[in-house]
């Protein structure tokens, strides 16, 4: 039996799986070209979380023991399932889902996963993909939840510990003046999107189909990785000469006679100090110094 609240929404949870290095489960829909995080709908006297480990292991083959729960979102969010989309017997009264979303963490195994632990597969494939999924290949009328959800659960992502590969590696991490600067938010350790969220992205880590077999990132991924390090050495060399010209220009520059100079020497008298101009801030100067209290409404448990 499909439950109903009284605006025709049916109570539904979704599922973002990351694994050890902020990576999300991406799957790909059976016998479709659209990816999407798992989900399903509520059933009648079930918890939303006991729906998500059900969903879970429908879905992905995972059970409870395989993940920890990190977060969940605070409120039910809603979209609309368009018309061509929905059976003719459920028109007029039905109109699409509104959705708890949880964030977990596998503390299994890859291999754990299962496609087809049910009869009945939602996903003929899937990877690992960097915590800001690409929305152009999500389906049009989830995207706006796909967003919000996202957004909402990014403070809550694991920090990751770089420290630590270069123990496993058993080398000795650079002095840290070296070490290259961390941009977490396109790592997946951000709290809000990268610019361009819902942009093209490439897959990168390959995918893994039905059967486990596993498709290797292409060609150009690799060359674009190996050529990063030379073309920032030779824009780093032309930065520091620029700055030491510039410095140099500029020592020249306090040494030069002016007619200015010239004048302010002969006629001191003549020379005038600029005069200082009042500050007067701006009409939301004030405004800016005010806290800002936010009013929040408990969750739609319809």
């Amino acid at each position: 039996m499909i439950m109903l609240d009284r605006e025709g929404f049916r109570p539904n949870v979704g599922i973002i799986l990351l694994n050890h290095k902020n990576e999300v489960f991406w799957g790909k829909r059976i016998r479709t070209h659209s990816w999407q995080f798992p989900q399903g709908g509520i059933k009648h006297g079930e918890t939303p979380e006991q729906a998500m480990f059900r969903e879970l292991h429908e879905e992905v083959g995972l059970t409870a023991d395989h993940v920890r729960i990190i977060a969940r979102t605070r409120d039910w969010l809603r979209y609309e399932v368009p018309d061509h989309f929905i059976r003719r017997d459920a028109r007029g009264h039905y109109r699409g889902q509104k959705q708890i979303w949880f964030l977990l963490q596998l503390t299994g195994r890859d291999s754990d996963m299962n496609l087809r632990a049910t009869d009945h597969p939602e996903f003929d494939a899937w990877r690992w993909n960097e915590y800001w999924v690409p929305l152009e290949a999500v389906i049009e009328f989830k995207r706006g939840v796909y967003q919000m959800a996202l957004t909402e659960l990014a403070r809550f992502l694991p920090r990751l510990n770089h420290h630590n590969r270069y123990l496993r590696a058993g080398m000795r991490p650079p002095p840290r003046g070296d070490r290259p600067e961390r941009h977490d938010r396109h790592e997946g350790g951000g709290r809000g999107p990268p610019d361009g969220f819902g942009g093209s992205h490439d897959e990168g880590h390959g995918r893994h189909d039905v059967h486990g077999h596993h498709s290797a990132p292409g060609h150009h991924d690799v060359q674009a990785r190996h050529d990063a390090p030379e073309h920032r050495d030779a824009a780093g060399t032309h930065d520091a000469n620029s700055t030491r010209g510039d410095a140099a220009a500029r020592a020249a520059d306090a040494h030069m006679e002016t007619p200015q100079r010239a004048a302010a020497r002969v006629e001191p008298s003549r020379v005038e100090a600029p005069r200082a101009e009042a500050h007067t801030p701006s009409a939301g100067a004030e405004d800016a110094l005010l806290p800002v209290v936010r009013r929040t409404e408990p969750p739609n448990d319809d």
